[in-house]
Formats: structure tokens, C-alpha cells, sequence
């Protein structure tokens, strides 16, 4: 396979996906207590080597804010941030060990209803907490999808709170922004070819950073403070980026809680990668189905990396591989790009990217966050009714009301409750019921499915004792090809018992 047989495609998406991740990055490593440098690392990783080894076309991997609480917590516990970094080696091994075990196949088990509403979720998500950012308004950091923040507000009082603390720079380059990306989207990329070439997120940056210059230079007479830019560490000279990186602690490899921390955020990382994978896919407009086996061993490898150099731990993220399926992303080349981008750009340029305003981010954000949560969604998935819909908004819900692994937890029970109520339900049918023969005796025609397992027990027994005396029944088994072996003792006692209430039964 030609990797670069997409590049016209894949370069202009991996260079959005950069700009997308740079703040994420140093966002989730603030709200994890880590070096902000450990997020530039995870990123670099969940770039290169993830998405080097991943069988995704589209996935994008790096730090996830899924994991900030349970990394905040693990540090304070484990007394220092290198025996932190151990168990992120550790975690790597167990991912590892759960893609040769096939952990994998747990992906198919989530229902579609359950991943779009957590696609929908994630998107109107994106676009409650990037308003805040787009007015200027920037307590929260970039990439927070938790109800709570760890400012004390949540998703709802953060917004409002926005609209009375408006910062004048930031809003006109947020709506000057998302105004260029519509119409770069809708008008421009149609009639000119050369806006095809280049993708408008990059635009926006751009536009963005000369607009902050006119601010310092007080051309315009409006102004950005250091809390509305982007802030990455600017290393002094080669030894000073050397010196960000960090080696574990291998002598805690005996503490009990090192292992805890690592199995914990395995399992964690594992099910948040599923998820992406299973949402990317539904994303993808080529229906690639990616290898969830090889994706877990890819992302074990990625967090042993990780770890052993001073990163985060990575999974397989929804926000960025969106962004690049939503900006023309064909192939991996453009996830292995981007991480090559962050890793020369904060070797080289970072005073350059400390110049872009997280408004202009925030534009880029909410377009991304609408493409996730479109209307017609919405309408499809009440159109196919209730065991769908229910699901698909409970799911919302619960990603908007407390966090994406609660959220997705919510829907899936709900969504088991009308499996289960399905299976009840369909366990047989009954055909011409209590139609009476010549000798006055009512007919029943009970036909079973091809499967009756246990649940269907309270369903059959339901229907035999409904039969009354001097009744006919038939039990046609003629399509039935697995018989739980509860339901063949209720079948077997009513056989038993029909006798002494004049039932004659019929076996076919």
C-alpha cells in the first residue's frame, strides 16, 4: 500500500489535527497535575506510534481527558510523577496481553443506538465548552468533556458566566472565524480550487495569529491576555527540550499500588479506545472497520513508549479523529503527520505557537462539534423508534450531565433493558389462538423461535398458563433450534400436568 497515495488529502487534515491537539494536549496535562511537556509527549506518541502500528485509517490517538481525574489522583497517591510514569508501562503491558487475549471483541458488543448518541453527545459537548473559549471567557482548559470542572463550575454555569465576561479580542476573532470557515466550507471550496488545496482551520489560525499581533501592537484597540493564547513550554536551546523528558521509577515495581493504578487505567484506556474505534468507524465515509485487536496491542505499545520517556497515557481520542475524518483525512499518513508536527513545532517554533488564540481554536472546535451532533440525526434516530431513540438520548444525556464513560454506561443499560424486552417478547408466537374446533375445544398453535434461551422462560410460561381446559395445543418446535433447558422444563411439567385438565397435546 502507498502511504502517500493521499497526501494532497491527508497533509491539509494532519495539519488541522495538529492545531486541534497542540491545545488538548497541554490542556489535559494542566488538569492531570502532569509537567505540561508529559502532553506534547502523549500526543507525539499517539501519533507516530499508534498511529504507525494501528490498523485505522482515521483514528487519532493521544493524552484523553477521560483519564485527567484518575492520572490527577494516581500521582498524589503514588507520591511522585516517575512511579506514575511506571504504571503507564505497566498499563501498556496489560493492553498488550488484552490484544493477544482477542479484549478486543468487546467493541461489537456496544449498539448503534448507544455510539451515535455518544458521536452526538461528544459534538454538542464540544460545543457547550468551546462558547466559553470563543467569548474569551477561559477558566476551564481546553479539552474538559466532565460535567463538573475543576474550577468549581460545570458545563452550564461555565456558559453562562461566559456571556458576562465577554472579552471584546476574543469574540471578534471567534466570529470572524467561524464566519471564514462557513464560507471557506459551503462557497469558496466549491467555486475555486485553490481553497480545496488548503483547508480553512488553517486559515483561521493563521488569521488568528496576525490578528493577536495587531492587538500587541495596539492598531485595533483591542487586546488578548495570556490566558486567551495558547501556552507551551519554549525549551532553551537542544539540552533544555532533552531535558523534559522523564524516566519511571522501576524501584516502585514492587508497590501494590503502582499495579492497581496501571490495571485501572488500562481498563479505562481500553474501553475509551473501543468506543473511538466503534464511533470512528460509524464516521468513516469509506466503512472501514478497523482491527480492534491490533488497535489494543498498538495502543499498549504506544503507552510502554509513552511512559518510559515522561508522556501521558494515550488512547484512541473521538474529538481529533473527528476532526480529521471532518477535514478530509483519507489515510494514517495524516495521524502519523500530525504527531511529527507537534514534535518538530515545540522543538522549534513554540514561541510562534504560544501567538494563537484559543478563540480561533474554539471556531475550528464548534464546527467540528456540529458536524457530530447534526439535526438530521436527531430526526433519523426518532424515525426508527423507541428502543432506538430512548437509548440514543439517554446517552446524551448522560455524556452531558456527568462524563462520556457514565454517559456511555447509561445508554447501554437502557439499551440492554429493550434487548431484553425484544427477546421476551419474540420468544414465540402464537398462531390462531383460542379458535374452537367442532368438539367445542379451543385450538392453540404455539410456534417457537429458532432460539429460546432462559429469558424467554417467563414469557413461555406465561402463555401455557393461559391454556384452558379441554384445549388442543400444538407446540410446532419445527423451526426451533436451541432449547434453553429452563424452558424445556416448564414445556416438560405442562406436558405432565395437561392431562389431568383434559389438554391434549400436540408435539410437531
Amino acid at each position: 500500500m502507498n502511504l502517500f497515495k493521499e497526501i494532497k488529502n491527508d497533509l491539509p487534515a494532519s495539519i488541522v489535527v495538529f492545531f486541534v491537539a497542540l491545545p488538548l494536549c497541554l490542556g489535559i496535562a494542566l488538569a492531570s497535575g502532569a509537567p505540561l511537556f508529559s502532553g506534547i509527549i502523549a500526543g507525539v506518541v499517539g501519533g507516530i506510534v499508534v498511529g504507525a502500528l494501528s490498523g485505522s485509517n482515521l483514528g487519532v490517538s493521544g493524552p484523553a481527558a477521560g483519564l485527567a481525574v484518575i492520572v490527577l489522583t494516581a500521582i498524589k497517591d503514588l507520591g511522585t510523577w516517575e512511579a506514575f510514569l511506571l504504571a503507564t508501562v505497566l498499563c501498556g503491558f496489560i493492553q498488550l496481553i488484552l490484544g493477544l487475549l482477542r479484549a478486543g471483541v468487546i467493541a461489537y458488543f456496544f449498539p448503534s443506538s448507544v455510539i451515535k448518541g455518544m458521536l452526538s453527545g461528544i459534538g454538542l459537548l464540544i460545543i457547550l465548552k468551546q462558547i466559553p473559549h470563543a467569548f474569551g471567557y477561559d477558566r476551564d482548559y481546553e479539552g474538559d468533556l466532565a460535567f463538573i470542572q475543576n474550577t468549581g463550575e460545570n458545563t452550564f454555569s461555565s456558559l453562562l458566566h461566559a456571556f458576562s465576561a465577554i472579552t471584546p479580542g476574543a469574540l471578534v476573532i471567534s466570529a470572524i472565524s467561524l464566519v471564514l470557515l462557513i464560507l471557506w466550507d459551503k462557497v469558496l471550496s466549491k467555486k475555486y480550487k485553490i481553497f480545496q488545496l488548503i483547508q480553512g482551520p488553517i486559515a483561521v489560525i493563521i488569521l488568528g495569529i496576525i490578528m493577536n499581533l495587531l492587538y500587541r501592537s495596539n492598531i485595533i484597540g483591542l487586546t488578548l491576555s495570556s490566558d486567551h493564547i495558547v501556552s507551551i513550554p519554549v525549551p532553551e536551546g537542544i539540552m533544555g527540550f532533552v531535558k523534559q523528558f522523564t524516566i519511571p521509577d522501576f524501584s516502585a515495581i514492587s508497590q501494590f499500588s503502582v499495579w492497581k493504578t496501571a490495571f485501572v487505567m488500562a481498563v479505562v484506556a481500553s474501553l475509551e479506545t473501543l468506543l473511538s474505534v466503534e464511533a470512528t468507524d460509524k464516521l468513516d465515509p469509506q466503512k472501514n472497520i478497523t482491527p480492534t485487536n491490533r488497535e489494543l496491542k498498538a495502543q499498549g505499545v504506544g503507552n510502554i513508549i509513552s511512559g518510559l520517556i515522561g508522556g501521558l497515557p494515550v488512547t484512541q481520542v473521538i474529538v481529533r479523529s473527528s476532526a480529521n475524518i471532518a477535514f478530509g483525512g483519507k489515510t494514517k499518513l495524516s495521524t502519523i503527520m500530525h504527531g511529527f508536527f507537534l514534535l518538530i513545532s515545540v522543538m522549534t517554533i513554540a514561541s510562534t505557537l504560544n501567538l494563537i488564540p484559543l478563540a480561533s481554536l474554539a471556531a475550528v472546535l464548534l464546527v467540528v462539534g456540529y458536524k457530530l451532533a447534526k439535526p438530521e440525526l436527531f430526526i433519523q434516530m426518532y424515525k426508527l423508534g423507541k428502543d432506538q431513540f430512548i437509548p440514543f438520548v439517554a446517552t446524551i444525556l448522560g455524556i452531558l450531565f456527568f462524563d462520556l464513560l457514565i454517559g456511555l454506561c447509561i445508554g447501554m443499560i437502557i439499551g440492554i433493558y429493550f434487548i431484553l424486552q425484544n427477546n421476551y417478547n419474540n420468544s414465540h408466537h402464537v398462531v390462531d389462538n383460542c379458535v374452537v374446533n367442532e368438539e367445542g375445544s379451543e385450538s392453540h398453535h404455539i410456534i417457537f423461535a429458532q432460539e429460546v434461551t432462559f429469558l424467554n422462560k417467563a414469557s413461555i410460561m406465561r402463555a401455557l398458563k393461559k391454556i384452558k381446559k379441554d384445549s388442543v395445543v400444538i407446540l410446532d418446535f419445527s423451526q426451533n433450534k436451541f432449547l434453553a433447558h429452563d424452558v424445556m422444563e416448564v414445556v416438560n411439567d405442562f406436558i405432565e400436568n395437561a392431562e389431568s385438565k383434559n389438554i391434549r397435546v400436540e408435539k410437531k
